[in-house]
């Protein structure tokens, strides 16, 4: 069989945790390709809410088996905190997740040279989450970086100082002192030793060579389900640069970040939200700052799940989108949050940008330099509670309509659609895609 992907179209924040938790039982192989604890995905079932940061989506599926893949940074400490909540709700992550031996770790230093370097920046900050996620993939392109597979050997805490001493000098010269930061509220020393500690629980893991069990699988017909964090539109090549996560987001990322072929991919899933939200500095054309743009963020609870920082919210920008699905080969639309919409008397989308008089379609190199004016169309709202609703034919027509104006703009089907965050408010216009249980 093939893989197929989810990924994110926009920023991050698209729901992409509830739609793998969701399809994972289809899935024999759950696995999460590039980023680190950065990311945020939330799932939600039997009451409770958990919110993964290293963890693949699909961890709640006892018959699934869940890779964390070379391509991924790994925290100790804060994967612990998240295997101790799996925990208390009765989830063995350890039954049936692998851990990759080339994927790096983020040292404690990484995390004080992330914030020395930001704090540098001054105002041209780049909204970093401060988790070490950038300095890790620099000394990972470096060469300097230590990986998973390095735990295992003797050398380990040697290796860990002499780049613990590198970061030092960094920050030195940056005018900084270590003394000068703090980590999760402890101060480094404190800190450092919890994090070696934390050690102690993801050495009860399997540590393996992943890419040869992925790859295995598929000669094996079996399927497996590749999981994207933060958005396309953050992509270390095709996002808003500088404004960037420093991975490659998109479905070129699945091929480096598990070792599989491009000739594997067959489905990709492509999640939006009904609105558009950004997290940090950046561009970001439809955003709006008024009592709109409050509404979506108070109707969407749109706080940052990995930092409790208010999003950025604005209508859906369908320039920037027609973007992102051609470059990750978009198979299929996923809508989450349309919910959020339920109360809007007019709901409106970037259709194009007009850049020097020209209308575009897609984005320009760098949109911070260009005088971008936006080509609203303005849609009927469907002020319907559309939670609840669980029959397509049921949905007001205007909702319909709203969804119909999506697929036509963007030329994919919406084979998916999201109405709350429970997994029974999901509507699968596309039968196949539905799982045996929600």
């Amino acid at each position: 069989m093939a893989v197929d992907v989810i990924l994110g179209l926009q920023w991050g924040d698209e729901g992409k945790g509830k739609i793998v938790d969701l399809l994972a039982s289809k899935y024999d192989i759950v696995a999460r390709f590039q980023g680190g604890p950065n990311a945020g995905h939330t799932i939600q079932f039997d009451n409770n809410k958990f919110i993964l940061h290293t963890v693949p989506s699909g961890i709640s599926s006892e018959k699934t088996t869940n890779i964390i893949g070379n391509g991924v940074l790994i925290d100790p400490f804060i994967f612990q905190k998240e295997v101790k909540l799996l925990d208390s709700h009765n989830i063995n992550a350890r039954k049936n997740l692998f851990i990759s031996r080339r994927a790096h770790l983020i040292a404690p230093s990484h995390r004080l040279l992330d914030g020395a370097l930001e704090r540098s920046r001054g105002v041209r900050k780049i909204g970093s989450t401060l988790k070490g996620i950038g300095p890790a993939y620099t000394d990972k392109i470096a060469r300097e970086g230590i990986r998973i597979g390095d735990i295992e050997h003797p050398d380990f805490q040697k290796k860990l100082k002499a780049l613990e001493s590198d970061h030092f000098r960094t920050i030195r010269s940056l005018g900084y002192e270590p003394s000068d930061f703090q980590i999760e509220n402890m101060t480094y020393e404190l800190y450092a030793s919890q994090w070696n500690e934390s050690l102690n629980v993801l050495k009860e893991f399997r540590f393996a060579d992943t890419e040869i069990i992925i790859n295995t699988a598929i000669s094996e017909n079996k399927n497996v389900l590749a999981e994207g964090a933060q958005g396309t539109l953050l992509d270390i090549d095709f996002g808003s640069y500088p404004f960037v996560t420093s991975s490659n987001t998109t479905t070129g990322g699945v091929c480096t970040g598990l070792g599989i072929p491009p000739s594997s991919i067959s489905k990709v899933f492509g999640i939006i939200k009904a609105y558009c939200t950004r997290v940090g500095s950046g561009p970001f054309p439809t955003e709006l700052m008024d009592e709109d743009g409050d509404k979506l963020r108070v109707a969407g609870n749109e706080f940052g799940s990995t930092t409790g920082r208010p999003r950025r919210c604005g209508w859906i920008d369908l320039t920037a989108l027609r973007y992102s699905i051609m470059i990750n080969g978009v198979t299929d639309l996923i809508i989450t949050k349309s919910d959020v919409l339920d109360t809007f008397e007019t709901i409106r989308a970037c259709n194009s940008y007009i850049i020097n008089e020209n209308n575009v379609f897609y984005p320009p190199f760098d949109i911070e330099r260009e005088n971008i004016q936006l080509v609203l169309s303005e849609h009927k709202g469907w002020k319907t509670n559309i939670t609840e609703i669980k029959d397509w034919e049921k949905f007001p027509a205007e909702f319909k309509q709203y969804i119909s104006f999506i697929e036509s703009e963007l030329n994919k089907p919406v084979s998916i659609v999201s109405t709350g965050p429970k997994r029974n408010q999901t509507i699968f216009r596309n039968p196949s895609f539905k799982p045996i249980q929600l």
